[in-house]
């Protein structure tokens, strides 16, 4: 009996050093080798100061800059430890009264703007955290942001342009804009 203890307690110490100690080490050092960016949170720096990360969005409402997807973490908008959807079904009244707030804002910040309201811009994602909008969205806020920078409405569309993203692997998903990226490319324009 006291033979298969030790041999037990012997193979606990083992696999729990591989599996513990040795295989996270690796698969860290690898992350770090290969994809370091990735591996440290995919953090975006202007300045020399990080300024957030290339996955989770940050709230914007001034009209000079574009604007993502709601939030629905709390306390604190695009919290990542609280991250979740909703759960509202279509016809949940809180739902529709955040949908029209979303969409009164909208129209306050650009009252001339006749275009349909892309759905995006007005609900919130799985994770409550999405830091990329579709084309269709940014294109709906060209004009505010061009108007409100005093900057040729060319010169966003370009802007805008250069910074939507393909599908992945040209197949999987829709192309997209990364808000926090194209909002401080803006903020290099003067």
């Amino acid at each position: 009996m006291k033979r298969e203890l030790r041999i037990i307690i012997l193979f606990l110490a083992i696999f729990t050093v591989i599996t513990g100690v040795i295989y996270p080490l690796l698969v860290t050092g690898i992350a770090q080798a290969v994809f370091h960016h990735q591996a440290n949170g995919s953090l975006i720096e202007q300045n020399g100061t990080i300024t957030g990360s290339e996955l989770i969005g940050q709230p914007f409402s001034d009209p000079k800059y574009f604007w993502g997807r709601l939030s629905t973490t709390s306390p604190v908008p695009y919290n990542a430890d609280a991250s979740s959807g909703s759960n509202l079904g279509p016809s949940n009244p809180d739902l529709i009264k955040t949908v029209q707030s979303r969409i009164d804002a909208l129209k306050a910040a650009d009252p001339d703007n006749t275009q349909p309201i892309p759905v995006d811009l007005v609900t919130s994602s799985a994770s409550g955290l999405d830091p990329d909008i579709s084309v269709a969205a940014a294109d709906y806020q060209i004009a505010r942001v061009a108007r409100y920078r005093r900057l040729d409405r060319s010169v966003v569309s370009n802007l805008v342009d250069q910074f939507t993203e393909d599908r992945q692997l040209g197949i999987l998903g829709e192309p997209r804009v990364n808000v926090l990226k194209l909002n401080q490319a803006l903020d290099t324009l003067k």
